[in-house]
Order: structure tokens, then C-alpha cells, then sequence
């Protein structure tokens, strides 16, 4: 609670910075000048793993293909992660009007399907009214996987579809500061149908942070951050945490990155995130997404 704390007064006082900065400006500046919105807080719809504030273009369909290999601390002989343990996501998001969004995909890692709507409520703009962007996120995902124990103990736990399903909501505030830098924190509940063990909690509580900085046209420094704050598991599992490049390639965006994350869906690398950057538990990651106008 502390660390929330913290890090809400922070951004409350670099908000208020900026805005009373942009204050004195527009007092001084050309009262004709017409206000726009914000484009480009961060180069995609997802930075690593986390969705960010933005959505896709009007009209546009963006494909989306992430990569996990396994961890660094499976040694030489799996050749540091790259021979196996992999989890890989095929997806597809679509906007029709640049506000509204829908998107579609499926992870080999629990055999998951997933449906999530995303929703532009506000947008920043060049005179900072609104600051901040703001998008809305709801997410659905089903395993589709046996249950292996069906067999021996005749009992099978996925008997009720309902047993299969997690859900994900966010709010992502996000910010612009300039050409090179973008911010964004995201209060984030993950619900699970089905717990993991008698006991334990249905709901994770997550506070999501993301920053991206632009060090070239075409290059960016990526990092993540997603804090659970409640104790919902006697399992142990680890905050999600990544860092990367974003390189624009012209056609497409290339993100590359290390993360301890194996997950690629919501339900999976907020709440079940199962290795640990003290324990060499980072992989090597990647993502490639390519937009069409439709």
C-alpha cells in the first residue's frame, strides 16, 4: 500500500508540474491556436505484454504474433531457453472508428482462447484539457485444456464451461509528456472462475505501470511493471516485469524484450507469473504487428 501510495503522489505532483507549465504557456502564447489531440503516446496497442492507452486506427485491423522462449536459467544444455518451453499468441484487433475496439487471439499456453473490448474514453490534447488518456479494457479468456487428473480421481473440474473462463477489466491513464517520453498506470482487477487451490481468493488486485522512451525515430526503450496487490494464492508467483526495444520498421513494429513472464494473456502473466527476475527466471521475447486499412 505504501508503494501505491508513493507512486500516486508522484505522478499527482509531475501532473500538476505539467500542467501548471502549460498554464503559463498558454498565457503567453498565440490565443488562436487551435488545440489537437495527442497522437502516438505509445507506438502500438501493447507495449510488452501490457495493453497500453492506445487503439487501432480508423478502419484498421492490426495482426499480432508474440513469442516467449523458455528461461535463461535452464542452462546451456536448453540453450539458455531457446530449445524449448515456448509459448507463442496469434491475434487480431480491429477499430472501426479509432475509439471502440475489438480483439481476438489464442496462446498455445493452456490451450487459451480470449475476446477483449477496448474503449478510448478520453484523449489527450495539445493544451492539456484533457491531460491524460484514458482507455477502458475488459478481456474474457477460456481454456480449452483436459483436466489430467479426470481419470484417477473421476472427477473432472472443468465439468461446468463457467470453470473454464477468467476475466480481466483496466483502466489505463496514460500520458504524453513529450516527443520522447510516455507514462501510464493502470488499476487492473483479474477474476478467475475456478482458484487454483481451496482457498485461495477468485479476485488479484494489480496496479499496472508502463513507460516508453523514444531514443530515436525509429527506436524506442520499453519497460512494464504490474505490482499484485493482494495475497490471492498459497502458490507462489511474481509481479510481471519486462523491459525492451521497440524498433519501427516502416511496415511493422518489431518489439523485442526480456521478461519473466511466460503468459501472454491477462489472466496469465498478471496473476500466475510462476518465475522470478532474482532467479534468472527472464526470457528472450518478441512481438511483430503488422496493420491493414480495411
Amino acid at each position: 500500500m505504501k508503494k501505491i501510495i508513493t507512486l500516486c503522489l508522484a505522478l499527482s505532483a509531475l501532473f500538476f508540474r505539467i500542467n501548471a507549465q502549460d498554464d503559463l504557456l498558454s498565457m503567453i502564447g498565440d490565443p488562436t491556436t487551435e488545440s489537437g489531440p495527442v497522437f502516438g503516446t505509445f507506438k502500438g496497442t501493447r507495449l510488452i505484454n501490457f495493453h497500453t492507452v492506445e487503439v487501432p486506427g480508423e478502419r484498421t485491423l492490426d495482426f499480432r504474433i508474440a513469442h516467449r522462449f523458455g528461461t535463461f536459467n535452464t542452462g546451456g544444455y536448453n540453450f539458455w531457453g531457446l530449445d524449448g518451453g515456448a509459448s507463442i499468441r496469434m491475434s487480431f484487433e480491429y477499430s472501426y472508428d479509432a475509439r471502440l475496439a475489438f480483439g481476438i487471439g489464442r496462446t498455445n499456453l493452456d490451450k487459451t482462447f480470449d475476446g477483449f473490448v477496448k474503449y478510448r474514453l478520453l484523449r489527450q490534447t495539445d493544451d492539456s484539457k484533457p491531460p491524460v488518456s484514458v482507455t477502458l479494457f475488459s478481456g474474457i479468456y477460456a481454456t480449452s485444456l483436459k483436466d489430467a487428473d479426470d481419470g484417477l480421481l473421476n472427477v473432472n473440474k472443468y465439468e461446468e464451461f463457467s470453470s473454464r473462463l477468467s476475466y480481466c477489466h483496466q483502466i489505463i491513464v496514460g500520458r504524453k509528456f513529450n516527443n520522447n517520453f510516455s507514462l501510464q498506470i493502470a488499476p487492473t482487477l483479474v477474476h478467475y472462475n475456478l482458484a487454483d487451490d481451496i482457498g485461495d481468493k477468485n479476485d488479484a488486485i494489480i496496479v499496472a505501470a508502463a513507460a516508453r522512451y523514444k531514443l530515436t525515430q525509429r527506436l524506442a526503450v520499453t519497460a512494464e511493471y504490474g505490482w499484485r496487490a493482494n495475497d490471492y494464492a498459497k502458490r507462489e508467483y511474481f509481479d510481471s516485469f519486462g523491459i525492451g526495444l521497440d524498433i519501427d520498421t516502416g511496415g511493422h513494429v518489431f518489439q523485442v524484450h526480456l521478461t519473466n513472464s511466460l503468459g501472454l494473456t491477462e489472466n496469465q502473466f498478471f496473476g500466475r507469473t510462476t518465475d522470478s527476475w532474482g532467479d534468472k527466471g527472464m526470457r528472450l521475447g518478441f512481438n511483430i504487428s503488422r496493420v491493414f486499412t480495411i
